[in-house]
């Protein structure tokens, strides 16, 4: 099959960083379906193990989280699924990824694609979804309320993939104000567009135009990007006993300043589920077909901005390279072989 693939990390400016491939079909193991994919799209996970992950020898490292294809094959203990469904899924990062035409993926972390998407649109949004959805309701719980609170969450960093999923989940599921940091006209309107309530810019102190609002101070924060700097204005903005949550992997976080106001910190890992084994693993199915209902009605919009193709190794490299400007919003899509 053709896929693409590395062995040694390498800036994605070498032609050797992400090559053209021709490996052996997998083969499914008793809980999986194999997919035929169609669509993938990038996140930084990608970039992050593509420059840090040394594959041992002789073996290339496939990457890619997020796929929508159509089921060749059907494990013997799968349910629900059939030969020619097409699905959508984030897969585990512990298997081989979906930077390949085919794809074995476990069925309980899969489910069917929204019917109403392009398979470019609903490859956008697996691996966001299930992050941003994590992060608001099992870490979060923002349906419970915090004492004294406004009924407000900042989210930092808001229009990148994951942020432009918990502005929208937050829209469509909650009551929440959202606030969300943008720091460039076309990523502030992009915030807008989603349903952010009220912008801030995350290049200036976060505080005080939090307080400029006249919300009063949030019961929640969702900050996805460069924690260890933003922590000192979070603490000072959030109510307390508030709730703060996190994505990125700082080199070193101090958190004793969150003391005083009884603040709680969660760390959201999306394939915490899938690389333990955990005993609630399928409800990383049940999020995503929950997702594809919201966007059968058009409650969840794709958030894919950029779309490449054919999918090969230099289309792959561009993908990256864009994501490591710092400069994307929204996803990139790669569609076709």
């Amino acid at each position: 099959m053709q896929a693409i693939g590395f062995k040694q990390p390498l800036p994605i400016s070498d032609p050797r960083s992400l090559v053209d491939l021709d490996l052996p079909d997998p083969a499914p193991g008793e809980h999986d379906l194999l997919v035929e994919v169609q669509a993938i799209a990038v996140n930084p996970v990608d970039t992050k193990v593509r420059s840090a992950a040394q594959p041992t020898t002789d073996t290339w490292r496939i990457l890619g989280w997020d796929a929508v294809g159509r089921v060749r094959a059907v494990g013997s203990r799968v349910n629900g699924f059939e030969v020619g469904d097409r699905v959508f899924y984030a897969g585990a990062i512990d298997r081989p990824g979906s930077n390949a035409r085919l794809q074995a993926v476990d069925a309980r972390i899969a489910a069917h694609a929204p019917a109403n998407l392009s398979d470019e649109d609903a490859a956008a949004l697996p691996l966001t979804t299930l992050t941003a959805w994590e992060t608001l309701f099992e870490r979060l719980r923002v349906e419970q309320a915090v004492a004294g609170a406004a009924n407000a969450i900042v989210v930092i960093g808001a229009a990148g993939g994951v942020g432009s999923m918990a502005i929208q989940l937050a829209r469509a599921l909650t009551d929440l104000t959202v606030i969300a940091s943008a720091s460039r006209p076309e990523s502030v309107a992009w915030v807008k567009r989603l349903g952010a309530q009220h912008v801030i810019d995350h290049r200036q102190p976060l505080a005080a135009q939090v307080a400029a609002l006249g919300l009063g101070a949030p019961a929640f924060v969702f900050s996805t990007t460069h924690t260890e700097h933003y922590l000192a204005d979070i603490v000072e903005l959030i109510a307390p006993q508030g709730r703060i949550a996190l994505i990125d992997d700082p080199e070193s976080l101090d958190i004793v300043s969150l003391k005083r106001k009884s603040l709680s910190i969660h760390w959201e890992f999306m394939f915490t589920r899938s690389l333990l084994g955990t005993a609630d693993l399928v409800r990383q199915h049940e999020i995503l077909s929950s997702l594809a209902g919201l966007a059968e009605q058009g409650r969840i919009v794709t958030t894919r901005t950029e779309t490449l193709g054919p999918i090969n190794a230099e289309n792959l490299r561009k993908a990256h390279a864009l994501l490591e400007s710092g400069k994307a919003i929204g996803k990139t899509v790669l569609s076709g072989w």
